[in-house]
């Protein structure tokens, strides 16, 4: 069953990163199964000066990291609630991590200025442990990343 637009908001909401290191503005769908979330790569975004002055295109760790955020993150953060029969605001006290990146193809640049959209789709949960496999696409349906991404929830 897709959750609300609240339950989208508090997930939203818990994700501890911030700016400027915050890869993710919106959560599109969600549900057991899937998460798709979004980020547009802002023109000004801190990385871009150094990576490539003149021609800058974002850095494939920063591409890694904005699927973690949506794919692992915010997507743990649900299933955890979920797993625990509360609402997300509920998981008081509760960081999820990234922890594995498998088999990452990079099949295209991203470049400031750009939206893409993150897939997740959830391999296995358990023990608090999340492990998905993800895509990030341009908004043309263009994939520019795959991979296997996982993170678990713990303790601040």
């Amino acid at each position: 069953m897709e959750a609300d637009a609240g339950v989208k908001k508090e997930v939203l909401d818990l994700v501890p990163q911030q700016a400027p290191f915050r890869f993710i503005d919106e959560i599109i769908s969600l549900d057991e199964h899937h998460i798709i979330g979004a980020y547009r790569f802002r023109e000004d975004e801190f990385f871009y000066r150094g990576h490539f002055p003149g021609h800058p295109i974002t850095p494939g760790v920063i591409l890694i990291e904005t699927m973690a955020q949506i794919g692992v993150v915010a997507f743990g953060m649900y299933l955890l609630a979920r797993e625990k029969n509360i609402r997300p605001a509920q998981l008081n006290g509760l960081l999820s991590l990234f922890s594995l990146a498998d088999n990452i193809e990079f099949k295209g640049i991203v470049s400031p200025g750009e939206r893409v959209i993150v897939k997740g789709k959830k391999i296995y949960m358990r023990k608090g442990s999340l492990k998905v496999d993800i895509n990030m696409e341009r908004e043309n349906g263009e994939v520019v990343c795959v991979g296997q991404l996982a993170g678990m929830g713990v303790d601040k």
